[in-house]
């Protein structure tokens, strides 16, 4: 009887088709064609001696041997990344890249100059940002596709460390031509019936905009005329200016706009709508040295 045998590169390749359930997903997350992903698992089927994946329709699923070797494989794959970063620590290296992840405001207008004076103190090293909504960032992380990440709320998930960061204002936003431009406060009762702009479910602005209109005379944002839901706050500046209608957006999105004139920023009476930007990292897994160098600069220079 000829002895089980694998490689470590083999049960990488076995675990992203199992965790991504697909063999064109899983090519393009450990850069192969998705020819060479099927071969390679053939090779490991004949190599462990039966069959480890399912196709049912488009998906794929663990056989029940698929399902034994997935869970030790996990914890083979943990072992040698945990090897490496010790190593790295020991050897002091301080080069590479890493990836992190940001919400739209953090994304767009926070980290950027953030990242700028950190390759200034760490010229050798890459920092790969991906911009998303909160939700997506947070589930990114999660599952170790970001080393760390900033949202807009403080997560509930236990698996995640939270640090906060920066403070941020939500504010209304109009174009310079509205009726409301000159003047400086609104009522919550007022923008009603008003065309409005929301944000993306999963969006961190939008969840603290329900966090906030729960205590407040409106109760709930189904009473706004929404007009439009877009994706990033880049989006709702270019509807303001275009007419389409006003919304709630971070002071920070909205800055460059307002010191032009194009944008009039508003508050609502009686309702000041702060939120906080919360550094993310799963608490499962190693920092590595690249990792944490990003974050105590992160926690460091977060007034």
């Amino acid at each position: 009887m000829t002895s089980i045998d694998f490689d470590l590169r083999q049960l990488e390749i076995f675990c992203k088709v199992v965790e991504l359930e697909s063999f064109s997903k899983a090519a393009d997350a450990v850069y192969l064609a998705q020819a060479s992903v099927s071969e390679r698992i053939a090779t490991l089927e004949k190599m462990v001696g039966t069959k480890l994946l399912d196709r049912l329709g488009r998906q794929i699923v663990p056989t029940k041997a698929g399902e034994i070797l997935y869970k030790h494989a996990i914890l083979l794959l943990e072992m040698k990344r945990t090897a490496c970063l010790e190593m790295e620590t020991f050897l002091g290296l301080k080069q590479g890249e890493i990836h992190i992840g940001g919400s739209t405001i953090p994304g767009e207008y926070i980290l950027p100059e953030t990242i700028g004076r950190f390759h200034e103190n760490n010229p050798l090293v890459s920092v790969i940002l991906n911009i998303a909504d909160s939700s997506e960032i947070e589930t990114r992380v999660l599952k170790g596709d970001l080393e760390l990440g900033i949202i807009g709320f403080k997560s509930s998930d236990k698996n995640l460390l939270s640090y906060e960061l920066w403070q941020d204002e939500l504010v209304l936003a109009v174009p310079s031509h509205h009726r409301w431009a000159k003047r400086k406060v609104v009522s919550i009762q007022e923008i009603s019936d008003e065309p409005f702009i929301l944000r993306e479910i999963g969006s961190g602005t939008l969840k603290i905009m329900e966090e906030y209109v729960k205590g407040s005379t409106m109760k709930d944002l189904g009473t706004l005329h929404v007009v439009a839901r877009f994706g990033s706050s880049t989006a709702v500046k270019k509807g303001i200016l275009s007419g389409l209608g006003i919304s709630i957006l971070s002071s920070r999105a909205i800055d460059t706009e307002v010191k032009a004139g194009l944008i009039k920023s508003l508050r609502l009476k009686g309702l000041q709508m702060f939120r906080k930007f919360y550094l993310i990292r799963d608490r499962r897994r190693i920092a590595s040295p690249l990792c944490q160098a990003l974050f105590d600069f992160l926690v460091a220079n977060s007034k």
